[in-house]
């Protein structure tokens, strides 16, 4: 029992985040130029700042007491850290540090002082920490402690100051408790009555109350904390330093680059991924041919050992081989979206090779009359044919006498009829002649494959629709748009043919292009160039398929 393969879902979001993180690695330059912008800038910032140093000093706070020792004594009683840190930073201690480091030489503003200060808190703590950045190690270290040692100082002043307020308050009211007692003294000496002596009594106590609590505040410990760690020069410079600079400018130019490259992909009219390019085209992905070393010298790859671009031409083949609507007419139009059509030539060749190796009678119509090269690119491969009975006695005008059979080496051979240029091409491609080439995939076991020129270029393609139903593209993903993808669709839909698939290739990159040319020139010959000039010049315009007019081509040569 097989099951079906479940095909995946539009909506599957680990393959929508890959498909969309390969196309934005589509544009590798825009990443390039974001993390080199990075790493210039981190390099920069590095090079260009110049070296701090920052010395730390880490001070106790405690409040005042009594009795330290004492069972039940808190160090945080009465401190709310977060003030503290407020007035450590504040321009009172920065204009006492200033004070103590104007006499050691060195002369410093309140305010630029503070610039260079940074007081933190370690949670839980009843600590902070006084980190200074200077120029020099030296001068860290010194502002550093001076400042540390200003806040101990402003903070000692506001206790005694507090004490000293306390006290005189209770001065004050001792003051007429003591006038009242003498009074009182006085009173008792010249008569003995029990509430005159109970007056006194309770003066006295009050008096001893207030006494009391005076010699309380003047006891009290009022060191305001302790400089646990006095600071140090430090040995080196602070910072990131250029290592890590660069590390984070590469970081950020990266992000950089993605962005770009997101924006680049919002403004792209090209297919986005493959899974697009099928959904808009309504037709499945046959492959997608591999880049191949010494691809471009010469057209065929199947009857190269070792080659990958073979095996994959071979399994398209198969897989055309073995599809209901290729077997049930068993012809082929091979046709690229638009622009230069030799990856279209050069499937259509190695898929008739594909199809010999594997025993079919192979006739391989090369349909495009404005730019015919696939004789001249098969090269020596391709020999004359004798003609059948249908075409022995004809006019000379195309196709007859452009037929040759072309011998794969170890994979058998298939008849070739080449391309050559006409006066009026839309007439040639719809005669007679034509159409009982392509009539040929009705004997068992023959196959017709049609090269027509780009499908968005020309109407070549579409007026042979009618007569090879099946359709294949080959294109690029890189370039095509998705406009041009739909577009191609309906024109093969109503022009009554279905495109049985889609083969996408790498694509050639300008070196690739010039060899090409150079190969091309070099297997043309003196013979093929000089023919070449004597042909008429095709300009390209797509209208010129659409009117059947005799070509002039005195008027080209205008």
């Amino acid at each position: 029992m097989t099951h079906p393969i479940r095909a995946l879902e539009e909506q599957d979001e680990p393959a929508l985040l890959r498909d969309q993180f390969r196309q934005l690695l589509r544009y590798r330059a825009l990443l390039a130029v974001g993390v080199v912008v990075g790493l210039v800038g981190g390099g920069y910032l590095a090079l260009s700042g110049s070296e701090t140093y920052t010395a730390t000093g880490v001070v106790l706070v405690r409040s005042a007491t009594a009795d330290p020792f004492a069972t039940g004594a808190s160090a945080d009683k009465g401190i709310n850290i977060g003030s503290e840190r407020q007035t450590a930073v504040s321009d009172t201690v920065g204009e006492l540090a200033a004070g103590a480091l104007a006499k050691d030489a060195d002369p410093v503003d309140s305010g630029d002082l503070l610039a260079g200060l940074q007081v933190t808190n370690p949670p839980n703590t009843l600590t902070l920490r006084f980190s200074y950045t200077g120029d020099t190690p030296e001068q860290a270290r010194s502002r550093a402690e001076a400042l540390a040692d200003a806040y101990l100082e402003h903070r000692r002043q506001r206790t005694e100051d507090s004490i000293e307020n306390m006290a005189e308050g209770y001065r004050a009211q001792l003051k007429p408790l003591e006038e009242k007692r003498d009074l009182l003294e006085d009173q008792v000496g010249a008569s003995e009555a029990d509430d005159v002596s109970s007056a006194r009594a309770n003066l006295i106590v009050s008096i001893s109350e207030l006494s009391r609590k005076i010699s309380e505040l003047r006891a009290l410990d009022t060191t305001p904390g302790y400089l646990n760690q006095k600071p140090v020069a430090p040995e080196e410079p602070t910072g990131a330093g250029l290592p890590m600079l660069l590390g984070l400018g590469g970081v950020v130019g990266l992000a950089l680059g993605l962005l770009l490259s997101w924006v680049r992909l919002v403004f792209d009219p090209s297919v986005r991924s493959t899974r697009e390019l099928v959904r808009s085209l309504g037709a499945p992905l046959l492959g997608t041919l591999p880049r191949e070393r010494g691809a471009a010298d010469s057209l065929l790859a199947i009857g190269r050992s070792g080659s990958r671009l073979a095996e994959e031409y071979r399994a398209v083949a198969f897989r055309l081989a073995y599809d209901p609507a290729f077997t049930e007419t068993r012809r082929l139009l091979v046709t690229a979206p638009r622009g230069d059509n030799a990856a279209a030539a050069g499937a259509a060749a190695n898929l008739a090779a594909a199809f010999a190796e594997m025993g079919r009678d192979v006739l391989l119509v090369e349909a495009d009359l404005r730019t015919p090269s696939l004789a001249r690119e098969l090269g020596s491969a391709a020999h004359e044919a004798r003609p059948p009975r249908w075409v022995a006695d004809d006019d000379g005008t195309w196709p007859s006498g452009s037929r040759s059979n072309v011998d794969v080496p170890g994979s058998g051979a298939f008849t070739l009829v080449a391309g050559r240029r006409v006066d009026n091409v839309p007439r040639a491609l719809t005669s007679a002649p034509v159409g009982r080439l392509v009539a040929e995939a009705d004997r068992p076991g023959t196959v017709v494959i049609v090269l027509a020129p780009p499908v968005l270029s020309y109407a070549d393609a579409v007026a042979l629709v009618d007569r090879v139903a099946g359709v294949m593209i080959v294109c690029d993903p890189r370039e095509v748009h998705r406009s041009d993808v739909e577009r191609i669709r309906e024109i093969v839909s109503a022009s009554g043919g279905s495109v049985l698939g889609v083969l996408l290739h790498p694509g050639r990159g300008r070196l690739g292009s010039r060899d090409r040319k150079k190969s091309s020139r070099r297997r043309s010959g003196p013979a093929a160039r000089t023919d070449a000039q004597e042909e008429p010049e095709i300009t390209g315009d797509p209208t010129e398929t659409l009117g059947l007019r005799a070509f002039d081509a005195s008027a080209g040569r205008r």
